[in-house]
């Protein structure tokens, strides 16, 4: 969009500095979870409600509010507007000791029930997406998820909002005055909601159909069931906003009524030899008060035999038919479940294989994972070039079986092989997850036939064919005949009434388009092996350090898929050259993309690679020759930092940062510190383990070396550093870059030191900065490599003299300390040196990242500001980490002196009178 295009300047001025219509950006932001791809004409972010406000008095556009994409039926994309309400929107308020919960609509729900879990709380809506789908998601999809049902899904448990309709008007539904403001403020919507209420009560027809379809999961077009529900307008407002997908208002800020969380729990695989045999049981196991009952088909047991955390039964069994129940029960505390186990009714059922209900944690997570694994491991494998679909439908429970059974025969009669069915067994509930390619016309109309098919299947057994993940594109021509000609008019005049213009998602939920579901299909090219795999999700993105600063990583996969479509064009060179600074130079590599991913991506490993496909020869040489003369390398930088407090080292790093690129000189800065002292050898005859100090404490002065030692000597727990330690490194400043030469040379340098140090794998390595112990682990495939921080807890902790305690500490896990299933040591650590241990909500990697911190310094600085403002609300006596970078990040931003947690411990465990 030109600069002189009025629209644009029009959207400037609602939104100053909140408007982009660089290609990368559109076209990232175009993509979300769903099968479509809409192109928007620009990005907008704006930062308050007011300015919501003002976008929707801009004539000529269409508005699509987007904030987590998570959504499966193309409700997060338009060709108009799109409109980011994550970013500014994240503010989350705990009330009545969180009974009630306010929240923005960019805050994810596992953020809100982060906080809200110290209350003993949690949201009534639990999707399975809890990781990424935002506040905003979860009403305007009317959210519910595994164990919810419908009795604590978003329209039951949503209290109050602030709404922004499309006339620019805010109304807060909490207000005592709400229902008088809205007829003062808007008397046409308001006598015309009275009107729909009275013309949906007054028809019999009418009412029989909505009590019909909304005994069962139900979000399939406009929450009808609000007239029946409701009386005063603000009240049927407020609920139909429910489930519209962003088509009546802005959801400025929820109100929830929370539920409890119940902290105890016992899991188990029920195997059956059919799925007559697994629907027969659901009513026993529903009285028996199961919080969630989980279906999978025998195509389902079939792919989670291949999950590594399979359970034996499942392994040793030989699936034909067979179907499978998952249940949990759910409690607030041991007793009470210990006696619903007691009293359980498994005996009784005609089990394929014996069961058990497990209250081990690590048995229940393995089962979970079997459950979970069924997207990642369908999807995952997945042809390249092909879509992945997870739809969803629901059925009266007695129609379970037979529904069940005829879309198995539709998977096969319209050729989907390896499509799987599972879901909600108690709420009849189920999801099927297919694959497409849509570049083939052949393949569209088989996609086509099959719809209409299982449209008629759902529909016949008096379901509804979307349950939980909304109308979207993909059910809005068939709104129509599940509701019939009344109920549709209603619908259509509602959107009418609230949305005159037809400002708000047009297209989404409504469409008088038959095709319209078939229409602005998503293609998917084949690029490389982390894109191909890519489902487009965005699970990745609130746990990426770059998301506010440049992209994330489904926009970086996303952005390859979109360079590959544009090759040999200029749009093609536009985004390539926009994608040097945004996707590689700004990625953290951090890996943390991978813990979130359902396809288990790590986008730290195509950065990594087209770093190194970009790096020259003499960039590839010089760090071949850093590899082989490490320990003058470091005690340069050491020497460099040093000498910088001296000199005027910004000036100097600004001037060789603008000849040589920022990428390539690193920006100094005062609270940089002194560069630390060489790393020597230490002898011991027989040590309980080998140290290996980490080479960045040589170079940025810190003391955890000196404290690990002075704990071990007064625990009597001898360690050994091995001879040539200088020289030496975990490899992962070459793994980052992608240099595989330095890498080859680190590790052939290493392998032997440690071996011979070891005494050949007999004692283990512990390495004191938790991104060294992952990059040494991987380096030394089977040695036994253990963080500084879990050789505390396990060895040293149980022989040190009773601390000091401080009073309070404020605690920063790091993105490898999560990783390596660190953060509980590293809790019990904290907790031995302090007696109130705060681990900030908005923690995340600091995006340091070796040197990242140093070259682009507003990297680590988007990535720690929530953090940081958390942090000043939490003034503690200490401030720990587990990496001196992370610790060097974190200080920077916070202005607090952060110190490896081992320091902090061998400070309060000093003998009285010690300095």
């Amino acid at each position: 969009m030109a600069r002189t295009d009025p629209l644009l300047a029009a959207l400037e001025r609602a939104v100053p500095g909140g408007v982009s219509t660089r290609a990368s950006d559109r076209l990232g932001f175009a993509h979300d979870a769903s099968h479509y791809l809409l192109t928007p004409r620009a990005v907008v972010t704006p930062r308050t409600a007011a300015e919501v406000g003002r976008l929707l008095a801009v004539d000529g556009v269409t508005l699509t509010f987007r904030s987590g994409g998570t959504s499966l039926s193309g409700q997060a994309t338009n060709d108009g507007v799109l409109v980011d309400t994550r970013r500014h929107f994240r503010t989350i308020d705990v009330l009545d000791d969180g009974a009630r919960v306010r929240v923005q609509p960019g805050a994810t729900v596992r953020a809100v029930n982060a906080r809200l879990a110290r209350s003993g709380r949690k949201l009534g809506p639990d999707p399975a997406s809890e990781i990424a789908c935002t506040i905003g998601g979860v009403v305007a999809n009317n959210s519910s998820g595994m164990a919810c049902g419908t009795e604590f899904n978003t329209y039951r448990t949503l209290e109050s909002a602030v709404l922004v309709l499309p006339s620019g008007t805010v109304l807060d539904t909490a207000a005592r005055d709400a229902d008088d403001r809205l007829r003062a403020l808007e008397p046409d919507l308001y006598a015309g909601l009275a009107h729909l209420r009275d013309r949906v009560r007054g028809n019999p027809a009418s009412v029989a159909t909505i009590e019909r379809l909304y005994r069962i999961k139900n979000t399939m077009g406009y929450g009808l069931n609000t007239f029946l529900d409701h009386t005063r307008p603000v009240d049927l407002l407020l609920h139909l906003v429910v489930g519209s997908e962003g088509t009546l208002a802005f959801v400025a800020e929820a109100t929830f009524r929370t539920v409890p969380r119940h902290a105890h729990a016992a899991t188990g695989l029920l195997l059956f030899d059919d799925l007559a045999a697994a629907t027969g049981a659901l009513p026993t196991l529903v009285d028996a008060g199961f919080a969630t009952i989980e279906l999978l088909d025998a195509t389902s047991l079939r792919v989670a035999q291949r999950d590594p955390l399979a359970v034996g039964a499942l392994r040793a069994l030989a699936v034909r038919d067979h179907a499978a129940l998952l249940v949990e029960f759910q409690e607030p505390d041991a007793d009470t479940l210990a006696d619903r186990v007691a009293g359980t009714v498994l005996d009784g059922l005609p089990l394929a294989a014996p069961a058990t209900l497990s209250r081990d944690a690590t048995e229940r997570a393995a089962l979970w994972h079997i459950r979970k694994g069924l997207y990642t491991t369908v999807a995952g494998a997945r042809p390249s070039g092909t879509t992945a679909l997870l739809e969803d439908v629901a059925v009266p429970v007695p129609e379970l079986l037979p529904v069940c059974r005829s879309l198995t025969a539709l998977f096969e009669e319209h050729r989907y092989t390896g499509s799987v069915i599972f879901g909600h067994a108690k709420d009849g509930n189920i999801h099927f997850l297919l694959n497409e390619n849509f570049d083939r016309p052949d393949l569209v109309e088989r996609y086509l036939a099959f719809t209409d098919d299982m449209v008629d299947l759902v529909l016949g057994h008096g379901g509804t064919l979307k349950a939980e993940h909304g109308t979207g594109r993909i059910m809005a021509p068939y709104v129509r005949r599940q509701y019939g000609d009344e109920l549709y008019d209603v619908m259509r005049e509602l959107k009418r009434l609230v949305d005159p213009r037809g400002l708000l998602n047009p297209g989404v939920l409504l469409d008088e388009d038959p095709t319209a579901h078939v229409s602005n299909l998503k293609t998917t090219p084949t690029v490389e092996e982390e894109v191909d795999r890519c489902v487009e999700c965005g699970y990745c993105e609130p746990v990426c350090p770059s998301q506010d600063l440049t992209t994330t990583p489904r926009r970086r996969i996303v952005l390859r898929r979109e360079i590959a479509r544009a090759r040999g064009t200029a749009l093609g060179r536009e985004l390539a050259a926009e994608y040097r600074y945004d996707a590689v130079d700004t990625c953290a590599v951090d890996g943390m993309c991978r813990t979130a991913c359902p396809v288990l991506i790590d986008t730290g490993d195509l950065t990594r690679r087209l770093r190194a496909e970009s790096a020259g020869p003499v960039a590839r040489r010089t760090w071949a020759t850093a590899a082989r003369h490490w320990d003058g390398v470091t005690r340069l930088a050491a020497t460099g930092l040093t000498a910088a407090r001296a000199l005027p080292a910004a000036p100097l790093t600004r001037a060789g940062r603008s000849l040589f690129g920022a990428d390539a000189v690193p920006a100094w800065s005062p609270d940089l510190p002194r560069g630390g002292a060489r790393r020597t050898a230490r002898p011991a005859a027989d040590p309980a383990a080998v140290y290996f100090p980490a080479c960045v404490s040589t170079m940025f002065a810190g003391g955890v070396e000196a404290a690990f030692l002075a704990l071990c000597e007064r625990a009597g727990v001898p360690v050994r550093i091995p001879d040539g330690i200088a020289g030496l490194c975990c490899g992962t400043p070459w793994k980052s870059k992608g240099h595989v030469e330095g890498y080859a040379l680190m590790r052939d340098r290493v392998v032997p030191v440690l071996r011979d140090a070891t005494d050949d794998g007999a004692r283990p390595i512990v390495v004191d900065a938790s991104s060294c112990t992952e990059g040494l682990a991987r380096l030394l495939t089977g040695a036994r490599v253990v963080d500084v921080v879990a050789f505390a807890d396990e060895v040293l902790l149980p022989r040190l003299p009773a601390a000091r305690r401080l009073t309070s500490l404020v605690l920063h896990p790091t993105c490898s300390s999560t990783q390596l299933g660190l953060d509980p040591a590293l809790r019990r650590v904290a907790a031995a040196a302090a007696d109130t241990v705060v681990e900030p909500d908005d923690w995340g990697c600091c995006a340091f990242a070796g040197d990242r911190g140093l070259l682009h310094p507003e990297l680590t600085a988007s990535a720690t500001a929530r953090e940081a403002r958390s942090v000043a609300a939490h003034p503690a006596d200490a401030y720990a980490s587990v990496n001196r970078t992370c610790e060097l990040g974190l200080s920077r931003a916070t202005g607090h002196p952060y110190e490896h947690v081992v320091e902090i411990l061998e400070r309060v465990t000093r003998p009285e009178g010690d300095a």
